[in-house]
């Protein structure tokens, strides 16, 4: 499945952009984010990484379809 990811915080370092376009097989989040994980290995080592679809968080069970917007929300800090 082809998607648009916006990707936030050390997320946009770590992929080369703050949107990014990926073509992955499988058709939910935790597909989504094993493909990812697996591209990219220095998201495997965030204390935390969120996706979330059309604006609301999502679990990995959660199907994507085309024309989804997901976002890659990496852990932040602040204070």
């Amino acid at each position: 499945m082809k998607c648009r990811l916006k990707v936030f915080g050390i997320g946009a370092e770590i992929l080369g952009g703050r949107e990014v376009d990926v073509d992955f097989p499988g058709l939910t989040v935790g597909d989504l984010r094993h493909f990812l994980v697996a591209r990219y290995p220095q998201l495997g080592e965030m204390r935390s990484l969120y996706l979330a679809v059309n604006h609301q968080y999502a679990t990995d069970q959660q199907a994507i379809a085309e024309g989804d917007e997901i976002a890659l929300i990496p852990p932040v800090s602040g204070g």
